[in-house]
């Protein structure tokens, strides 16, 4: 008999992760050492200051399911099981290998764990699939400090996850800051924190448990601010530095995960943040999608999924376009003395653009520039974007992060100081 369909649903969904791990590992090991004129540019490795930032980066994760910790996968591009075992290879063979331990040196991947359910589901699976594939598995958990006893709740995470086989495990405290607000304050210190263990311990991948549902929230949350389209992407299954993060359980809801820690009598923590209305992402949560399917009906939460997975496909397609577009337009000029490098763009160049397009080189060259992206919103590049297309001899504007930008014939030049 196998296992509850619900723990069958998690593990393939980390196996397949799994699996991708194991191919950009087997790839990176076997492909020569590029040389720093040579290398490959990738969505997280532009290869220039000027290209588009990933679309993955820890600014769009937006969307964990436990406030005070992520939960964890990556794209289900890889086959359904496992790369097939040689036909030579007999029954007894291949149990005995999927019994026997990691090599010391095979890839470590970690299990990112706040103790909440989707978290807790990823733990249990990663812990199971890991050494069958000769994959070590590890986990982290992170104590934000912002509840009483929320040291003692992040050791007692970490035991679990020993408990469950995961090695190395570690409960890292972080001091949560300010700035735009306490969720995605929390956020950033916990990826900061996540980005420091996996390079500690030499980590390929850390997977988070964020599920249907937190993707169809990340989306309502992008509807709600009158974002663009990367932002109505949501999360992405790969994201971080070299695809360092991987959410396997996108396309699992989040009571299939909830119904998998049930099956296997695994133990979960409820943090009362997820509850707290003070929350933008629990009121979204707890109110708004509840009366979006009573007024819509069900399948409400799938189709903002797939919204997401749409948007996604046409961001990508549109920042390709402007990455092309900007090496057309594009100049730097070298810095005056003890000033910064300036950045020239060819206003004809760009007046020729489609909106979305031009907008998407007006703000890469803005933060090449030095603006900070988390702080240069849709209205900072509208007025840019005026300096080109309704050009009237405006004075320049100042952008975040001392971003000066000015119109100078058929040059628009962006320089920070």
């Amino acid at each position: 008999m196998g296992p509850h369909p619900a723990v069958a649903a998690i593990r393939l969904a980390v196996r397949r992760v799994l699996h991708d791990v194991l191919v950009a590992h087997s790839a990176a090991s076997s492909s020569p050492t590029p040389s720093a004129s040579s290398s490959p540019s990738s969505p997280s490795s532009p290869s220039s200051p000027f290209s588009p930032s990933s679309p993955s980066s820890p600014s769009e994760l937006s969307g964990p399911s436990e406030l005070s910790g992520p939960s964890g996968l990556s794209g289900l591009s890889g086959p359904s099981s496992p790369a097939a075992s040689p036909p030579a290879r007999s029954a007894r063979s291949a149990s005995a290998l999927r019994r026997s331990a990691p090599r010391a040196d095979a890839p470590l991947v970690l299990a990112a764990c706040s103790g909440g359910a989707d978290s807790m589901a990823l733990a249990s699976a990663l812990a199971f699939e890991a050494p069958r594939l000769g994959l070590r598995a590890g986990g982290v958990t992170v104590d934000h400090g912002l509840q009483q006893g929320s040291d003692a709740r992040a050791a007692e995470v970490a035991d679990r996850m020993r408990s469950l086989g995961l090695a190395p495990v570690e409960a890292v405290a972080v001091s949560v800051g300010r700035g735009g607000g306490p969720e995605a304050a929390a956020r950033d210190a916990r990826y900061a924190a996540l980005d420091a263990a996996a390079e500690r311990h030499g980590a390929a991948a850390v997977l988070l448990g964020h599920t249907r549902d937190d993707q169809a929230e990340t989306v309502l949350l992008g509807l709600a601010r009158g974002s663009g389209t990367r932002s109505l992407s949501g999360m992405a299954w790969v994201s971080g530095t070299g695809g360092r993060y991987r959410r396997p359980f996108l396309q699992l809801d989040r009571h299939t995960v909830r119904e998998a820690c049930l099956a296997q009598s695994l133990p979960v923590w409820e943090d009362p943040h997820n509850a707290d209305p003070a929350y933008t992402r629990s009121r979204v949560r707890h109110e708004a999608l509840p009366i979006l399917e009573k007024a819509l009906g069900k399948g409400v939460v799938e189709a903002l999924a797939r919204t997401a997975q749409l948007s996604r496909d046409d961001a990508d397609a549109l920042d390709a376009w402007a990455a092309r577009a900007e090496a057309e337009v594009m100049t730097t000029a070298p810095a005056a003395a003890g000033g910064a490098q300036a950045v020239h763009l060819d206003t004809g160049g760009l007046r020729g653009l489609p909106a979305a397009v031009r907008r998407r080189v007006l703000r890469r060259a803005a933060i090449a520039a030095g603006a900070p992206a988390g702080s240069l919103f849709a209205r900072h590049i509208e007025e840019v974007d005026r300096l080109i297309t309704g050009w009237r001899g405006q004075r320049a504007l100042n952008l975040p992060g001392r971003v000066e930008v000015r119109r100078e014939g058929g040059r628009l030049v962006i320089r920070q100081g």
